[in-house]
């Protein structure tokens, strides 16, 4: 009786739309096709609970939207509606601050993995390649020692090392003649040629033996102009000659 007398004294007869308080149950279960009731929800499950919760809330929306409409009140935001936001602006950016630096940490720790990664793999390759060149050195020792102690008369590894010595040399050639020479290289090769076979290079051949075209006998007998003669000018000259060893050594006997 106590709390009925409160209840009336503080109880306002004001209109639905300045209270807006609606009590209903919780709305029909799409899948049962049954509203669900408080007993049938089991307190310590927080699915059931949060579920019973929403469908109410939906329910007393159901109810409330057609009498707001009716009483013409608006229901959605307008567009230039401006509402504060609960956090101030000081702390929305600390928070963007922290989420920044932790996705910078987070793209750290993937790129350090990464190189972890990679360096892992550069090493298995590089000690692969090692253990292959080992392993084919050893094969060819075997080969060599076997050859030299005559227990096999095969060489295939000096040809498997001509053919890999050929191929770096073909491809280091084809790589200078798609580049070409430089400056210096064709003025070399303008100036002395381009090597070839220089040992024997004026030897008389058959046809240079029998060439008898530019012989010429006055000059191969002194005969010519100047070139000295009984008959010539410049006789006096060619006979005055260098005096022999021995001649020279009785010169200076006289002297003596």
């Amino acid at each position: 009786d106590g709390l009925k007398q409160c209840l009336a004294e503080f109880r306002q007869q004001l209109a639905w739309v300045e209270r807006l308080d609606v009590t209903l149950g919780p709305v029909a279960d799409p899948v049962s096709q049954s509203a669900s009731t408080s007993a049938a929800v089991d307190p310590e499950n927080d699915f059931q609970r949060e579920m019973s919760f929403y469908r109410q809330a939906q329910a007393a929306v159901l109810e409330a939207l057609p009498r707001l409409h009716k009483l013409q009140v608006p229901t959605r935001r307008p567009d230039d509606y401006f509402a504060e936001m609960a956090k101030s602006d000081q702390q929305m950016q600390k928070i963007r601050q922290k989420l920044k630096s932790k996705q910078e940490a987070m793209e750290r720790s993937e790129k350090a993995k990464q190189l972890r990664a990679m360096r892992k793999y550069g090493k298995k390759v590089q000690v692969e390649i090692l253990q292959r060149r080992q392993k084919e050195k050893k094969n060819m020792l075997n080969a060599v020692k076997k050859y030299q102690k005559g227990l096999s008369d095969k060489l295939d590894f000096l040809d498997e090392e001509q053919t890999s010595s050929q191929g770096n040399k073909k491809g280091n050639a084809s790589q200078r003649t798609k580049k070409g020479p430089n400056a210096k290289r064709r003025y070399k090769n303008q100036k002395f040629g381009f090597g070839g076979k220089k040992k024997g290079s004026k030897w008389n051949t058959k046809e240079s033996f029998n060439d008898v075209s530019s012989f010429q006998s006055k000059v191969a007998h002194n005969k010519g102009p100047g070139k000295g003669g009984r008959g010539g000018k410049g006789g006096k000259k060619a006979l005055n000659k260098r005096p022999g060893k021995r001649a020279r050594q009785k010169m200076k006997n006289r002297a003596r």
